[in-house]
C-alpha cells in the first residue's frame, strides 16, 4: 500500500510543499493529495489590490497540478482526528474522511476579530477571495454615489497600511481613514515611518493614531475614549487567528491555536503531522517565533518538505534557515517601503521608499504567483523510494 500524504491547503505553504513531495518522491511508493476549499489559486498578498478594484491572476488549482500526479480534493475541512489520522471535509457531494500516513497542515489564518462586539456583523475583510471581493461590491456601491462615502480601515499592520493606501489611490473619490491603536508605522525606522506619514498626507488619508475600537456597528466604530465614528464600509484589519481545528482535533497549539512544532516543523505531540505558514508555531533563528506571513510560508513549507522526505526515505534532514528579512510594504501601484531587519528582529536604521521599493513589492509578488503555479518547478521527476517503514513506537520516542 502507498504511503499516503495528505496536505491541508493549497495558498504559500500548501502548494510549495506538495509540489516539493511530488518532485522528489517516487509515485511507486507515495500518494499525494492536496485538499482545498476554493478551486483557484489565492493570491493572499494581492487581496488588499482585489478588493480595491483591480483585477488580479487566480490560476486553477487543477491547472497547477496537472501532470504532477497530485490529487486535487475540493472540500472544506470540518476535523482532523490525529489519533485515527482521517481528516472529515464537507463538500458539495456532502464530503466524508480522509485517511493519511503523513499530514501537513497549512490552513493559514482569517483575520482576527479580538472579541469586539459587531466584526463579523458588520466589518469587512480582505483575509480571503470571497471576503475582498464582497467588499470591492461595496466600495463599488459606494463610489457610484454622488457624495463617495467613508471607508475606515482598523488596524496598522502591514495588512491595514496596504489596505487604507490602495483604495485611497484607487478610488480617490472615496474618504479614507486609518485607525491605529499606537504610533502609524511603529515598528518601522524613523525615516520609514516619515515616509509613510507622508504617503498618507500624499492619498488625503485621515490618520487617528492611539485609537482603540470598541465596538462596530452597521454605519459606525465606537471608539474606548467615547468618541464615534462614522463608517459607510469598516474595513478590519487588526490582525489574524488560525482555525481551531488543529486544537479541537488534540494537537498540542498555543493560546491562538497555531500548532507547535519542532525545528523540523513536525508537531511536537503527533509524530506523523506537520505545520507549515501561518498555522506553525514555529521558532525562528533569532530564538524569537516566526510572524504570519508570506516569507514565513516559504521557509517553514521548505524545512517541512525536507523533513518529511528526510524520514520517508531515510536521509539526513537539513535544517533550512528560518529567518525574517524584514517588511516589504506597497503604498498603491507606485510607491512602497521596503524595511530590512536585524537579528533581533528589530527595524534597521536605513529603508527603501519610492518607486524601487514598488518595483521591489512587484518582483516579490511575481516570483511568488510563478512559484505557486509550477509547483514542480517544470521538472516533476520523483527521485527517491521510501525507505522501510519505521517503528511506530520508536517514532513516538523520538517526538
Amino acid at each position: 500500500m502507498k504511503h499516503r500524504i495528505v496536505v491541508l491547503g493549497a495558498g504559500y505553504a500548501g502548494s510549495y510543499v506538495a509540489g516539493t513531495l511530488a518532485r522528489r518522491l517516487s509515485p511507486v511508493d507515495t500518494e499525494i493529495t492536496v485538499v482545498n476549499a476554493e478551486p483557484d489559486f489565492v493570491q493572499r498578498l494581492r487581496l488588499h489590490q482585489l478588493a480595491a478594484g483591480q483585477e488580479i491572476e487566480a490560476p486553477q488549482l487543477a491547472d497547477l497540478f496537472v501532470g504532477t500526479g497530485i490529487r486535487l480534493r475540493l472540500a472544506r475541512v470540518t476535523a482532523v482526528d490525529p489519533e485515527r489520522q482521517v481528516i472529515a471535509v464537507a463538500d458539495a457531494d456532502g464530503g466524508g474522511e480522509l485517511s493519511y500516513d503523513t499530514l501537513l497542515y497549512a490552513l493559514g489564518s482569517r483575520v482576527a476579530d479580538h472579541g469586539v462586539p459587531g466584526v463579523a456583523e458588520h466589518a469587512f475583510n480582505v483575509t480571503g477571495r470571497p471576503s475582498a471581493l464582497c467588499l470591492r461590491e461595496r466600495l463599488d456601491s459606494l463610489s457610484r454615489r454622488d457624495e463617495g462615502g467613508r471607508v475606515l480601515v482598523v488596524g496598522d499592520g502591514l495588512t491595514g497600511i496596504e489596505t487604507a493606501t490602495e483604495i485611497a489611490e484607487s478610488r480617490p473619490g472615496l474618504s479614507v481613514t486609518l485607525v491605529a491603536r499606537g504610533e502609524l508605522g511603529a515598528p518601522l525606522s524613523a525615516g520609514a515611518r516619515r515616509y509613510l506619514r507622508q504617503a498618507c498626507d500624499r492619498l488625503g488619508i485621515t490618520v487617528l493614531e492611539h485609537t482603540s475600537v470598541e465596538a462596530v456597528e452597521a454605519t459606525r466604530v465606537l471608539c474606548a475614549d467615547g468618541t464615534a465614528l462614522a463608517s459607510d464600509a469598516t474595513v478590519w484589519t487588526a490582525g489574524f487567528a488560525v482555525n481551531p481545528i488543529a486544537a479541537a482535533g488534540g494537537l498540542e497549539v498555543t493560546e491562538n491555536g497555531r500548532i507547535v512544532v519542532d525545528r523540523t516543523m513536525r508537531s511536537v505531540s503527533h509524530p506523523n503531522v506537520y505545520a507549515a505558514g501561518d498555522s506553525a508555531y514555529a521558532i525562528g533563528d533569532n530564538g524569537r517565533p516566526l510572524p504570519m506571513s508570506c516569507a514565513s510560508a516559504g521557509y517553514t513549507g521548505r524545512q517541512a518538505a525536507d523533513a518529511i522526505v528526510g524520514r520517508l526515505t531515510g536521509r539526513e534532514i537539513a535544517n533550512t534557515k528560518l529567518e525574517y528579512p524584514g517588511n516589504h510594504i506597497s503604498l498603491g501601484r507606485r510607491d512602497g517601503i521596503l524595511q530590512m531587519v536585524d537579528d533581533e528582529g528589530q527595524a534597521k536604521p536605513r529603508y527603501v521608499g519610492g518607486r524601487k521599493a514598488a518595483r521591489i513589492k512587484a518582483g516579490i509578488l511575481k516570483m511568488s504567483l510563478w512559484a505557486a503555479s509550477h509547483p514542480t518547478f517544470g521538472l516533476p521527476k520523483r527521485k527517491h523510494r521510501l525507505a522501510a517503514a519505521p517503528d511506530a513506537s520508536a517514532e513516538k520516542a523520538v517526538a
